[in-house]
């Protein structure tokens, strides 16, 4: 029970990856709120306003935030770069990239009044390698790891940690916007010859939510399969 008395937000935690994290943390004995559009707390990540509305409404519902998982995104288009529509891109990047930087400016303040917080940012490894044929989405996870980096650092004295985790693929609801050529494409690049699982991706998430995850802030976590380079 790693989580009793914790309190935690779970961005598109209807589905997928964020759905495996939240049930592994209610069932360690946290009380969860779910952001998403489609249940729990509906909440649309690329508008501030909205996630301000929905950090008020979970201090209602549970009394507090002390772990932020964001793992709300989208693939955005697969197409080459010369030929990406520019509202595409717009929509992945306010997203993936801004509403990741929404969703940890709203909850950031309430840690460090408190004096402890876990944050556990979602990106790719798409945003480390970078993906031919989605500019959009290996750009947004970049600016997400360069993020959490830098609040890492910032909230580092205060007893929060910020991480990042760098998921190769996992086979969840996202495919269903990806063209078969490029799952494929993922597939081939992944050393061990399978998807990571939902099971193996909120194992580790949940570690770095947990307390005994205290020294590590800053840092990128591979799930990657044997993917990642470096």
């Amino acid at each position: 029970m790693r989580f009793a008395g914790r309190r935690a937000v779970v961005t598109g935690g209807a589905s997928g990856i964020g759905e495996a994290v939240a049930k592994r943390l209610a069932a360690e004995g946290g009380k969860v709120a779910v952001w998403d559009l489609n249940g729990g707390i509906k909440v649309d990540i690329s508008d501030y306003a909205s996630v301000e509305k929905a950090v008020k409404e979970t201090i209602t519902q549970i009394g507090g935030i002390d772990i932020l998982v964001n793992s709300a995104g989208i693939t955005g288009p697969t197409v080459p770069l010369i030929e990406f529509p520019i509202d595409g891109w717009k929509q992945v990047i306010d997203i993936n990239l801004n509403g990741t930087f929404y969703c940890n400016r709203a909850v950031a303040p309430l840690m460090v009044a408190q004096n402890y917080g876990r944050i556990v940012n979602i990106a790719s490894i798409a945003g480390k390698e970078g993906n031919p044929n989605a500019s959009g989405y290996s750009a947004s996870k970049a600016g997400v790891i360069g993020l959490t980096k830098s609040l890492g650092k910032e909230l580092a004295k205060h007893n929060i940690t910020v991480n990042a985790v760098t998921p190769a693929a996992v086979r969840t609801p996202i495919f269903d916007q990806m063209p078969q050529t490029h799952i494929d494409f993922m597939l081939s690049k992944i050393p061990k010859g399978r998807f990571g699982t939902l099971d193996e991706m909120a194992s580790l998430i949940c570690w770095l939510a947990s307390e005994e995850s205290s020294f590590s802030t800053g840092a990128v976590f591979d799930l990657s399969g044997g993917r990642a380079t470096y």
